[in-house]
């Protein structure tokens, strides 16, 4: 009787791991079937939103659409060449500004040894030549800042144009998707 004892027992808890295997690959189930749902519904709401946008564009003239991506593009390029050439300025002042940092350096150094020598006539000599080659590399920095400003000056206008073209953009899409409701 022991051994139908110990038998059923064992029998008793191999089917409750085999119900756990099981409780445990329905869970899995459960959740990859959760997971697809959700999937399956962002995939119906983007063709959903993407088959609204194509309904409005279908609204609008390709030849508006195609002429305002243009504008676009243009505007886009006339904006990353001014990019480049402020881009070449910087690098110009920053060579500019490493030379003159590199002459003041050696005018220092030469300082330095003339005043221990103290031969104040070459001092003075430094000093001139130090300072007009400073203003030969100072001179052309305002000329920079006023093109710098000037191109900053544009794309804030740029910008501005841009936010009033989205902004009756949008107010023609809101009056077009009224006409769209009410018909």
């Amino acid at each position: 009787m022991s051994c139908t004892t110990e038998k059923a027992l064992a029998d008793a808890k191999v089917l409750v791991e085999r119900l756990r295997d099981h409780d445990d690959a329905a869970e899995s189930l459960i959740e990859q079937t959760m997971a697809l749902s959700k999937r399956v519904e962002a995939v119906k709401q983007y063709q959903e939103e993407i088959q609204e946008l194509n309904e409005v564009a279908r609204h609008w003239p390709r030849s508006t659409l195609v002429m305002g991506i243009q504008q676009e593009n243009r505007q886009i390029r006339k904006l990353q060449q001014e990019n480049k050439e402020l881009q070449t300025s910087l690098e110009e002042h920053q060579s500019v500004l490493e030379l003159i940092m590199s002459k003041c350096r050696e005018q220092m150094f030469q300082l330095l040894m003339a005043s221990k020598r103290d031969d104040q006539g070459i001092i003075i000599k430094f000093k001139e030549q130090h300072s007009k080659e400073l203003q030969a590399h100072v001179d052309p920095i305002p000329e920079m800042a006023a093109v710098m400003r000037k191109a900053i000056e544009i794309d804030e206008q740029q910008g501005c144009k841009e936010q009033e073209r989205i902004f009756q953009l949008e107010q023609e899409n809101k009056g077009l998707l009224e006409i769209l409701q009410i018909t």
